[in-house]
């Protein structure tokens, strides 16, 4: 507006002719922005009928991986785990045959807590969110597919994916690593060794989370154990307790993701 004004008083001092000139530039100026408006209009408003045209539509894992974070989707998965339940939400692993996903407080009574079995088919709604890396379903309602065919994944061996950019492809997905290394975890401040730590740094107890150092390839990951998914009454919760620094070991659980790989173990065995 400032710049408007200092051009029409500069307009105003010189002969009419030009003074006329004047007035058409400002006429020209004037209705350009209002084009741009409009046509910015018109683009926001194909969006969202692109938006509201896909809302509700089952999106194939492709294309939920390439929806907006933040945008309302809708997939169909199969449960393959419940980590927790509480305050009617729950929070579930999901896998199909094309990926994985990972459902987050999405609502659920007690009652339909106890449907979702292994290989129960689900159609869920909810928010895509990314939290430190890993990409979940916010805020999600669900039905069963009726009459739709179990599916229970097969653990995928990504153990040479360990430090490639393709592992996080799998992102969610039941995994299995083979001839890791388990590896020393220390306590900040401390030099004694230990093969597990309560909770990621050493402050939790039995009944917490378990967090393992293991290696491969000369390289050393993370894995947890997840206490809400497999508690200290789990076999693999006892597993990761008898670990010795030293052993080989065979796993599996969900690729999930914390600023990086951080997977949720539901299996340990030694294998030397």
């Amino acid at each position: 507006m400032k710049k408007i004004l200092s051009l029409l008083v500069a307009f105003g001092m010189v002969a009419s002719m030009t003074a006329c000139a004047a007035q058409s530039s400002s006429v020209a100026e004037s209705t350009a922005p209002e084009s741009e408006a409009s046509s910015a209009s018109s683009e926001e408003a194909a969006t969202s009928e692109a938006a509201a045209a896909t809302a509700g539509t089952v999106l194939t894992h492709d294309e939920y991986m390439a929806a907006d974070v933040d945008s309302e989707v809708t997939i169909e998965t199969y449960v393959q785990a419940k980590q927790s339940w509480w305050e009617d939400k729950a929070t579930v692993y999901g896998q199909s045959p094309d990926g994985a996903y990972f459902m987050y407080d999405m609502a659920c009574s007690e009652e339909d807590y106890d449907k979702l079995t292994p290989g129960t088919c689900i159609r869920v709604t909810g928010y895509k969110s990314e939290w430190s890396g890993e990409i979940e379903i916010m805020d999600g309602t669900f039905e069963i597919v009726e009459d739709a065919e179990p599916f229970v994944a097969e653990p995928l061996d990504v153990t040479d994916l360990l430090g490639t950019d393709e592992l996080i492809d799998h992102q969610n997905e039941l995994v299995s690593f083979k001839g890791l290394t388990v590896e020393p975890s220390t306590l900040e401040g401390s030099d004694e060794e230990y093969a597990f730590l309560y909770n990621w740094d050493g402050s939790g107890t039995d009944g917490d989370d378990l967090y393992f150092n293991a290696s491969y390839n000369g390289q050393t990951y993370t894995f947890t154990i997840e206490s809400y998914l497999c508690d200290n009454t789990t076999d693999v919760y006892a597993a990761v307790k008898n670990l010795q620094v030293g052993q080989t070991i065979d796993m599996e659980g969900f690729l999930y993701w914390y600023e990086g790989v951080n997977p949720h173990i539901t299996s340990v065995t030694v294998a030397g």
